[in-house]
This record gives C-alpha cells, structure tokens and sequence, in this order.
C-alpha cells in the first residue's frame, strides 16, 4: 500500500514558518512528506531539511518522494528527542520546526497496523514498531480503572467505564488479540440510542488506546518547549493538532514561553522577572477552510498555532 497522506492546513503552517531560503528546517514528523516537499521548494541547495519520523515505512515513502532533492537528513527517532537528535547532528540552531501531530491516512487506512476499528486485525496501533508496548498490551495488562481513565481523558467516551469493564470480563474468558474482538465489546457497552449515526462507535476507544500506546500526550508540553529552545532569533515553530488535548498542551507552552508580566500596573519597571522568549503568531489558532474540510473530513479537528523565537 502506497503511503499517501493528504496533508492538513498545508499552505498555512508553510507560510507561518517564513522560511529563509538557506536555513535549516525540522519536519519533526515527516509522514508522507507532504510538508516537506513544500518546505523544501522554498529551500535553496545551501539550505538544510531534518525529517524526523518514527515510522520507518513513512521514511521509507519519504525518501522515494523526496529522492531529488540532496539537502535532506532522515532520522528515524521520536519528536519528542527533538534536543538530543540535533545535538547528534552536530546542529545547535534551526531556522524553523514544523509539527503535524495527526496520524497519517496511512497509518489508519493500512489495517494490518491496527488503528482502523474496520475488519480484523491484529491490536498493534505501534507508530514505531520498534518499540514493545502495543494495543494489545494495554487492551489485555492494564488495570479496569486506568482503561477507564484513558477511554474518557484520550477519546472522551461517556461510557468508558462500561468499555472498560467488558474489556476485563472478556478478557478473562480468552485474551483479546484483533481490532474485531475489541470493535464488538465496544458495541456492546453503548446503548444503541446513544449511538452517532454519522461515527463509528470504536472510534472514540480506538483513538485513546492510539495516544496511549505511542505516549502523544503527557511530554507534549515539554516537546513545544524543547523546540523552542532549538530555534534561532526569529526562527518559527508551527504546530498542528487535532486533539483538545494536544492543543491545550501546545498552547499553554506557547503562553508560557511568550511570558506574562505579573507586576502591578503603576510600576515603571517589570519587577516580577519574567522572560519573554517568544511571541506568539497566532493569538486564535488557524482553522481549515470549509472547503478543505469538504475535500478532506479529518481535518474538521485540525487548529495551527504559530510561535517566534525572540
């Protein structure tokens, strides 16, 4: 299967970038290289691209689209390591880091991977297949209580906890091993007048235990703060989530790294010690347009925030 990915708010968080023809750029999650191959348009020979994924199949693809161009480094490696993999790179400072925190059409299309609640397959959802904790594991290891937990917190279920219970009284008769298994203990736990005619009723659970087994969430704050840090004066970070979650996080970074004077207003001085690292871009994140969530349904979630390394 081709990997193809129809990328979210393209032209937008391109733009946000401002890119400078001969910097250095960070596709910190390079997918189908849809970015990328935008990013690099703009880029003179002189001019560097750093694609991170932790999906090799998606490197792989990357590498087939992009073959033309010299001036691109591929890393096999997590975002989130953003500090650690430019330092292996010998690369102190960047000019610009784009993040699209969406799964690819890719990921959720290939059913062999397991995202997709449609046929069976195995319980995998594993971005990095590298890496031991997979769907599996958590539909069949975890506790009631924290299946519960991330049913309601990661998709915001209202019967989490009726999910959760079936999953443990099924799994005592026999382990849960395929997407198929798990989609019919879901249908059972939601009444069928509460059901949404126009969305699958897996999709809320099939989307939690995805953040859980790849950890999208918890360091995410962390991750916008550490790429900030990676940016030079006037180089710009853009992010795209799809997840409430997922941009809060990048929000409140974005927020705390602009700073806010705490200082009484009469004061002639900021006495509080407040840096200002950054400037925000995007005081109202950058939604898609109604014709592109026309064309393309899974970017209705989509929002773009936009930052500037002071």
């Amino acid at each position: 299967m081709d990997f193809v990915h129809k990328s979210v708010l393209l032209n937008e968080s391109i733009e946000g970038l401002n890119i400078k023809p001969d910097g250095i750029y960070v596709d910190g999650t390079l997918g189908g290289a849809g970015h990328s191959s935008h990013i690099l348009e703009k880029l003179s020979p002189n001019g560097r691209l750093i694609g991170i994924d932790r999906d090799e199949d998606a490197l792989k693809a990357a590498k087939e689209k992009l073959e033309k161009y010299e001036n691109v480094t591929y890393y096999h490696g997590n975002h989130d390591d953003i500090k650690e993999i430019l330092n292996n790179l010998n690369i102190e400072k960047v000019d610009g880091i784009l993040l699209d925190l969406g799964v690819s059409s890719y990921q959720l299309d290939e059913r062999n991977r397991g995202f997709s609640y449609l046929g069976e397959n195995i319980l995998d959802m594993r971005m990095d297949k590298s890496q031991e904790i997979d769907a599996k594991f958590v539909i069949n290891k975890y506790s009631e209580e924290n299946l519960a937990n991330i049913i309601y917190e990661y998709g915001e279920e209202r019967f989490s906890r009726q999910i959760a219970r079936n999953i443990c009284l099924k799994r005592k008769e026999q382990e849960i091993t395929t997407t198929k298994q798990l989609v019919e203990i879901i249908e059972s736990s939601i009444p069928a007048k509460f059901r949404n005619k126009d969305s699958h009723p897996a999709k809320r659970t099939f989307q939690a235990i995805r953040i859980e087994v790849n950890n999208e969430i918890k360091p995410l704050y962390q991750t916008i703060i550490n790429s900030i840090d990676c940016l030079k004066p006037e180089g710009r970070l853009s992010v795209i989530t799809f997840h409430s979650l997922e941009d809060r996080a990048v929000k409140n970074a974005y927020i705390d790294t602009e700073g806010k004077c705490i200082c009484p207003s009469g004061l002639p001085y900021c006495a509080c010690g407040t840096v200002k690292k950054g400037k925000i871009i995007t005081k109202k994140p950058i939604l898609p347009t109604p014709k592109e969530m026309e064309e393309n349904p899974r970017s209705k979630s989509a929002k773009l925030r936009i930052i500037e390394k002071i």
